[in-house]
């Protein structure tokens, strides 16, 4: 939770009301009232220029997030992410735009430091094709790899390993994926696309605020980091494997997604412990990365769900 939300529940008991109306507002399309905000309209503000330095940060030196739109925004106000500073775009604050307004509420609620910004300001934050109507930066806590394999030992639980995934859509759609089956989080190597980038945190639709996600290093460093941990290497490939619906999922797993083109690494397959492939039809050479990820992903939460259940009399299970 974020500290300066904690501030704002200290001063001011009725802010948890605020942003539950904030919540329920924005779910509703209710026009929420919001109070006067500072304007800023030069390209030189330095909470402008603070804004423009976290976009050209290295993937792995980075401390801060560059949130780009309001949906985004909103999705980590709901999971309670830290957010330093916001900026909403001038015009839509004037027009009362319901989704802005609720933010602004739900923003100050949280103790969240908020300007309006004029169009100039916007274009120079925002990297959307058309400037966002908001953009926050909130606070980067990244998580250790080795942290997270033992959390999926602790839990029995199974966790999706993207390695090679390009294209930074996919990879959010993959972390989409992941934390609507119930994974125990995802593990991105070097090779990949970064998982915080502005289009990979918009494909996951607020999914990166709400299950774990680590960077690792090179994908073959993986399979060493899974061993020491207790944890099964699963490395799916387009054919040749066994079958997925024949691989157990139940222990401790790290499951490995090649990209779209050339798939996973040879050195990486040979490291694990189990090669498996979704089943195709005749012609089909292979599935898109978010498309295999959310099937194997599923599968693994079928086999759990199906092993917690009790068998019917006289059956046992598969």
């Amino acid at each position: 939770m974020s500290r300066a939300f904690m501030r704002a529940m200290d001063r001011d008991p009725e802010a948890i009301h605020s942003v539950a109306q904030f919540v329920e507002g924005f779910a509703t399309g209710a026009t929420l009232t919001a109070p006067a905000l500072e304007t800023i309209s030069s390209r030189q503000n330095p909470l402008v220029i603070r804004f423009r330095e976290v976009t050209r940060a290295r993937r792995r030196a980075r401390t801060h997030l560059l949130l780009d739109g309001v949906r985004l925004v909103t999705d980590a106000l709901r999971a309670m992410v830290e957010i330093e500073a916001a900026i909403v775009a001038q015009a839509a604050f004037r027009q009362s735009d319901p989704a802005v307004a609720a933010l602004v509420r739900a923003c100050q609620a949280a103790g969240v430091a908020l300007v309006a910004g004029s169009e100039r300001v916007m274009s120079a934050v925002s990297r959307a094709a058309s400037p966002s109507r908001a953009v926050a930066l909130a606070t980067h806590c990244p998580i250790a790899v080795d942290d997270l394999l033992r959390r999926t030992v602790l839990a029995r639980g199974c966790m999706l390993a993207p390695a090679g995934v390009q294209d930074p859509g996919n990879l959010g759609a993959i972390v989409r994926a992941a934390d609507a089956a119930g994974a125990s989080g995802v593990i991105v190597s070097a090779e990949s696309a970064d998982p915080f980038g502005d289009k990979a945190l918009r494909g996951a639709m607020g999914s990166t605020f709400r299950i774990p996600v680590a960077d690792v290093g090179r994908a073959d460093d993986l399979a060493a980091h899974a061993a020491a941990a207790g944890c099964r290497v699963v490395a799916a490939t387009p054919r040749g494997g066994e079958s997925l619906y024949a691989v157990d999922l139940r222990p401790p797993t790290v499951v490995m997604i090649g990209g779209e083109g050339g798939g996973i690494d040879p050195g990486v397959t040979d490291a694990a412990d189990v090669i498996l492939s979704i089943p195709m039809a005749d012609g089909v050479d292979s599935l898109n990365a978010a498309v295999a990820a959310a099937l194997v992903a599923y599968e693994a939460r079928r086999q759990r769900t199906a092993a917690d259940r009790p068998a019917p009399a006289g059956m046992a299970h598969p």
